[in-house]
């Protein structure tokens, strides 16, 4: 199912956070990554998963796989930009089950970091390639009234 790239969002959530880990390093091995390897856990240094995108570049990746009822801060994004300088990426991705609060995004987009919110896993764990969602980053978590049907389809 990986390899085919076609594993439901609610098998994603059920799983736990080195399933998901390793989840995000297949599919960036399915999108022609090399050198892809999951090194998250204990000390870390920021990062659950490291590689070279087909173009040569390295890139880190930070995974949470949060409820999606929750919103992911500005601060764990910092981490991500440090976990950048730390390990020399050229580029930093973040990969979430959930979607990114207005400062988060902002600040990812400021700072050249690749935010993979919920929408956007669903369409890369689809099919789609990792950096095609380069073109669409900073979009699809909607407006005012698209949060409101979130909250509603995903509050217990």
């Amino acid at each position: 199912m990986i390899d085919a790239g076609r594993r439901a969002l609610t098998e994603v959530d059920a799983m736990t956070g080195t399933e998901f880990e390793e989840l995000v390093a297949n599919l960036c091995r399915r999108d022609g990554c090399v050198e892809v390897r999951r090194v998250g856990g204990a000390n870390d240094n920021g990062a659950d998963v490291v590689g070279r995108l087909p173009d040569g570049r390295s890139m880190v990746i930070q995974c949470k796989r949060y409820a999606p009822t929750n919103t992911i801060a500005s601060r764990e994004l910092r981490d991500l930009l440090g976990a950048r300088v730390h390990f020399g990426a050229d580029l930093a991705v973040f990969v979430t089950t959930t979607r990114f609060s207005r400062p988060s995004e902002k600040f990812a987009l400021q700072h050249g970091i690749l935010a993979v919110h919920r929408d956007h896993l669903g369409v890369w764990n689809g099919g789609a390639s990792l950096m095609s969602l380069a073109e669409i980053n900073g979009a699809g978590q909607g407006d005012a009234r698209h949060r409101t049907r979130w909250k509603q389809a995903y509050s217990e």
